[in-house]
Order: structure tokens, then C-alpha cells, then sequence
């Protein structure tokens, strides 16, 4: 459940993300598949890259809650009926889904049809502009938790079965972290400036 040796995550490619001296370097506390999370981390690196000249931009998502279920693929999304939890949006990982013709060009970037523009809010998509994805090892253990209480186990194994058939089935590239929480304060100790959508004001 709690993860303390660093072969049980990806340490290598975390302690390369820690390690980065590129910058300005932006860490975002993402939790909601159905929130703008995509719309704004691309926004930010058009913003630093075209308007700031910061061509070494780093941006990087700390996901869990919700948000977790997008780094996993659709062969999970379909044994397991990960829609069910995602929410009304989503009948499947349309996030992880590749854009059909349109190559990352970056003499292209005016084009309001092109890959860098919000037609293209796609997870794949950005990795390739060099964000990180870095999942979150708890929320893989609580959704496991969920499924199996839900009775959505076909194999009938256990959450520490469940969950490490999820963790093998995270979309190429993605970073397992021990914990996004947990790993923030890791990034931000190296400079790494935290961001997160603001929530809507509410009154009572």
C-alpha cells in the first residue's frame, strides 16, 4: 500500500525530472479528468515558449484524484469500466487519444487549427512538447479499492493484484510516483513553481 523502496516506482525518470536545469520549471496539481488541466498546462507552454522565450520550459503534472484514470489505457478503461468512475464525459480515454495528421511543427505555432492550438488538448500530444505526466501511486491503490468493492473485478484477485495490473497498463511515458502529494514537495524544493486550477467561489 505505502510504497518505500524507490524500485517500487519509476525513481530513475523522477530523479531526472528533479534533476532538470533547464527552467522556468512549473509543477501542476492536477485531480479532475473533467477540468481544463490539458487546456491550461498547454496554454502555459505556449505562453512561456513563444511570448516569455523560455524555449527550456518544463512543465510537469503531479496527477491523481480523478485525473489519475486518464494516464491509464483503454485495455483498462474496458476490463474494468473506468468510465463508470471518470464521470458522465467520458466512455472512454478520449484524452490519451493520438491527433489524426498533425505533426508538432514549431514554425506552425499560429495556426488555430494546428497542434498547438486547443483542438489538440491531447496527453500524447504534449509529451511529445516534453510535459511530464507523473502518476500517482495511491490513487492507483484506491481506484484498485473501488473496483473491487464495486464488484467490477473479473479476475477476482486482490487490491495489491489489481493495482499493479494497473500501474503495468499507464499510458507510455508516464513517471509512477510513490504518491503525487507526497512527490510535490520534492519538486518544489528544486524550483519547480506550483500551479493548480483555481476552484469556483461558492456561497453559502
Amino acid at each position: 500500500m505505502i510504497l518505500d523502496d524507490p524500485s517500487q516506482w519509476d525513481d530513475e525518470a523522477l530523479q531526472t525530472v528533479i534533476a532538470y536545469r533547464g527552467g522556468p520549471k512549473q509543477v501542476w496539481d492536477n485531480t479532475d479528468i473533467g477540468g481544463p488541466w490539458l487546456n491550461l498546462m498547454r496554454n502555459a507552454l505556449n505562453v512561456q515558449v513563444w511570448s516569455f522565450r523560455h524555449p527550456d520550459f518544463l512543465a510537469v503534472s503531479t496527477t491523481h484524484g480523478t485525473a489519475n484514470l486518464a494516464l491509464i489505457d483503454q485495455v483498462m478503461w474496458d476490463k474494468y469500466q473506468l468510465a463508470k468512475l471518470a464521470g458522465e464525459r467520458f466512455r472512454s480515454n478520449t484524452l490519451i487519444a493520438e491527433p489524426v495528421n498533425t505533426g508538432v511543427n514549431p514554425d506552425d505555432y499560429q495556426s488555430a487549427e494546428g497542434a498547438f492550438s486547443s483542438r489538440f488538448n491531447s496527453i500524447p500530444l504534449l509529451q511529445r512538447r516534453g510535459v511530464v505526466f507523473m502518476a500517482c501511486h495511491n490513487a492507483l491503490w484506491e481506484t484498485a479499492e473501488r473496483l473491487i468493492n464495486a464488484g467490477s473485478n473479473p479476475d477476482r484477485v486482490d487490491v495489491q493484484t489489481l493495482a499493479a495490473e494497473l500501474t503495468n497498463h499507464l499510458v507510455p511515458g508516464v513517471v509512477l510516483t510513490p504518491g503525487a502529494v507526497g512527490t510535490l514537495p520534492e519538486l518544489q524544493q528544486v524550483g519547480f513553481q506550483y500551479a493548480r486550477k483555481r476552484q469556483p467561489i461558492t456561497t453559502a
